[in-house]
Parts: structure tokens; sequence; C-alpha cells
């Protein structure tokens, strides 16, 4: 029964909640001793909060007084490391931040604690939110619940791999290279994130690259990464690049598609891409050519004329470097490895600076301009699939590329602020999954959504469950 509650995702546990058919300490009770027994071997989650159950038994006991506090009544729900919690460990991933504790909480935390979810506890990330691979010096290296040995992405992937496990039903993840959709697609789950300003970044951390910083939701199923949507979205007063636009409903996934512009890319501008990979991508734009989309190849010559991993390296070198100075002064010592090794890139000039932001206004164009002639982009999540802990390299056929190439896929949509979501469509030769992702136009993740619910029921990804044995009953 555990096992079950466990892999309900966040819609039916609050359905059932609400019906009274499982009650929140029930479903609490499952997931802690779920990660009493699984987490040892992923170190996925960081931080249990205190006082978990106690707030289960208060949505129970509001339950029976007929109370609802919202749509994610008596839901747990966890959060990357790098977002603030009030009155919990908020490490950064950092030896700097270890003792760190926030007096207030994020505008996404609070969202979810309004909507009636409960907060359960901290997952794992890289120092400071900014790698591909997700570890550090204060909690150590977090495993690919799919395949021992094997990275489970960054740097949300402590988010990653406790949905894929079974850990949590529901998390929140941040994007500034992919850092959502990347480990998503090495773990097997759905990762959204929304247009750049739907979401309030207020209480992320750092405070920099905001331009292209995205938090978002991570779940193990498109409506549950719908609904959260719902909750999360909408400005706060706080964050100045959250707009008041109109939060969007949860749109009717199971609706039929209409007659849908799509244009896909297998590989184009984020080549080399594994070929298991391409074919998944092209699979699911043949079952979108089904389902009455007109679907056709692009070529994406913007994004390979004007290359987003030069663009980010440059930017985010010059800007996180500036920031981070005085936050590491004297303490460079304590760094992980991966940060000491950003901090050592060469600082770009002033003009490659400029013409860096010059690329960017330039990829920000181009993606407008296709979205005049498509409704959506259809293309990898990752250009491979999750690879061994710290490869110095990556092999794609005969080509050798380096580690970054990895988010080769996911960076181009961070620069131009485009909603794009990673959805398990395929299962490599060697057991890992395999995401495809889709990119809309501004602010049309209804698009989005129903596209991604569309393609999730066309294949049993959405079934698939990492080989871990469940806890004890």
């Amino acid at each position: 029964m555990s096992d079950a509650i466990c892999y309900a995702d966040a819609t039916e546990l609050a359905a059932r909640i609400r019906a009274k058919e499982l009650s929140p300490v029930e479903v609490m009770r499952a997931h802690l001793q779920r990660i009493a027994a699984i987490n040892p071997r992923l170190q996925a989650i960081v931080t249990l909060v205190e006082g978990a159950m106690d707030q289960a038994r208060q949505a129970e006991a509001a339950l029976m007084r007929g109370e609802s506090w919202g749509p994610l009544h008596g839901v747990p729900f966890t959060i990357k490391d790098c977002v603030d919690t009030a009155g919990v460990r908020t490490t950064r991933g950092s030896k700097l931040f270890a003792e760190h504790v926030p007096s207030v909480d994020a505008t996404v935390v609070t969202r979810l604690k309004h909507a009636g979810g409960i907060f359960m506890a901290k997952t794992n990330m890289p120092e400071f939110a900014l790698w591909w691979e997700t570890g550090n010096r204060v909690f150590g290296r977090t495993e690919n619940p799919w395949k021992q040995g094997h990275t489970a992405g960054g740097s949300s992937g402590g988010e990653a791999s406790a949905i894929a496990a079974g850990l949590s039903p529901l998390g929140i993840g941040s994007d500034v290279g992919g850092s959502i959709r990347q480990p998503a697609h090495y773990c097997g789950i759905v990762g959204l994130k929304a247009t750049h300003g739907r979401i309030p970044l207020t209480g992320h951390w750092p405070e920099t690259l905001l331009r292209f910083m995205h938090v978002g939701p991570m779940a193990r199923t498109v409506r549950d990464v719908a609904l959260a949507l719902t909750v999360l979205a909408g400005p706060d007063g706080l964050d100045p690049y959250a707009l008041p636009v109109p939060v969007p409903p949860v749109p009717e996934l199971r609706a039929a598609l209409p007659k849908l512009r799509v244009g896909w890319c297998a590989a184009g501008p984020f080549a080399p891409v594994a070929p298991e990979v391409q074919d998944t991508v092209a699979r699911a734009a043949s079952a979108l050519k089904e389902r009455g989309c007109q679907v056709e190849p692009v070529a994406l010559t913007a994004f390979a004329q004007r290359p987003a991993q030069s663009i980010s390296l440059a930017l985010f070198t010059a800007e996180g470097g500036l920031y981070l100075e005085p936050i590491i002064a004297g303490r460079q010592d304590e760094l992980a490895p991966s940060m000491q090794w950003r901090l050592a890139l060469p600082t770009p000039t002033l003009r490659e600076y400029l013409e860096a932001l010059a690329d960017c206004e330039a990829l920000r164009h181009a993606m407008a301009h296709y979205f005049t002639q498509y409704d959506l982009l259809l293309c990898p999540t990752g250009t491979v699939l999750a690879h061994a802990h710290e490869a110095p390299e990556l092999l794609i056929g005969d080509h050798r590329v380096p580690p970054r190439h990895a988010i080769r896929a996911t960076v181009p949509f961070d620069l131009t602020g485009s909603p794009a979501i990673s959805v398990p469509f395929g299962m490599g030769a060697d057991g890992l999954p395999i995401g495809v992702q889709l990119v809309a136009r501004h602010f049309d993740e209804a698009t989005l959504l129903h596209v991604a619910a569309a393609l999730e029921g066309l294949h049993e990804a959405s079934t698939w469950r990492p080989p871990l044995a469940p806890p004890e009953p």
C-alpha cells in the first residue's frame, strides 16, 4: 500500500484526500518511510522538515471539520536547497552556507503552502545551482535512481531523483541553463520551465542572471505540473521580472489536439545528439502527426549561427563571477571543484560581453519569428542519456565533446525566456529514460501542456518505475 501511495501523483493524492479515501497522515507516513529506506542510496533528500507529520495531522483534522486548505490539501512537496524556506536550513549546496536558515519563505513555497501542500523536505543540488550535475561538499553526490553511478543531472538533480524514486510527488526546481529540464530527462519525470516572468523568483538564490533564471514545478505527470503552475503563477509585487499576466486555468489536457503547426529538430544546432535521443524525438514527431498536427522538420539556422553555449558562457561568467566575488572572498578553498573551475574561467572582455548580449537579442528575435510560422517546437531535452558521474568528456558516436554539451538543447530557451517542458518518451538500451522537449511562444503554457499531455498519453514512459526496492510495509 505504501508503494502505491508514493507512486500516486499529486493530483490523485489530492483527490483521494478530499474524498477521505486517504488521510494526509497516511500519505506523509508513506513518504517518510520510503525516504528512510531509499534515500541513503540516492542522497536526493538532504533535510527533512521537523513538524511535517504534525502538519499532516492538522490537515487531517481540518478535513474532518469539513475545511479545505486548497487544491493540494495534505499533499507533501519538496524544495530545491537554493529556495528559501523559513526556519529550515537552506545550504545553497555550499559549505559557505552550511548553517544558513532563512527567516522568510520564497514566494513559490508560500503559494504551495497556501494551496494546502505540506512542506516535507529539501533536495540536493550543486554549489550555487550553477552546474549540470548534482553534488557538493555538504551532502555529497546524488545518484540517478535508474542506474547507480550515473548522474541525476543538475542543478535540480536532487528533486528529479527524489520524484522519480517515489520520495516526493511534487517539487520545485530552478533553471538557468536547463536545470529543471535536463534532470527531468535523465530521471524520467516531467519538468516545466514556464515563460520567464510567469512565476516569481523571490526567495531564490543566487540573485544574479535574473533575466534568464526560472523557478518551476517538477513531477511525474503533466497534469501535476499544470496544476502546480496555476498555484505558482502571477506577480508577487517583489520580483520586478514577474509580469501581471493572467494566471492560466488548468487546461483540459484530455481534449483532442487542434491542428497545431509543429516544427521538429532532432539534432541541427544541438548536434552531436545521441542516436537514441534522435530516434525518440522522431517518434514523438510521428506521434503528433498521427494526432492531426501539421508536423515538419526545421533547421533552426539562427541557433546554429549564434551558439547559445558560447553566449551563455560569456554572460554567465561575467555576471555570475562579479556577483559571487564578495561572497566567496577568502573562502575559495572551501568551494566545490566545479565552482572553482567555473570561477577560474577567464572573464570575457567588454567587447565579448557586448557581443554576447547582442547575440542573445538576436536569438530572441529569431524565436519570436519562429512562432509566427509554428505553434510549437519539438526537439531533444538532452543530447545524451544520463552519463557516469563527473565524466571528463562525452562520447556521442565518433564525437568527443565536453560535458557541458549535455545542456546544449536546453540553454537556448533560457536565453529566449520561452516556456519549455521535458516529457519522458523513451528508454535507452541501457535502461535509462529519454525525454523530449517542447517549446512554445511566450505565455502559451496552455498549448505546451496540452501537447505534452498528449505525448504522455501516447507512451508508457509515465508508468515506468526505477528498479528500486520499496520500503518494508
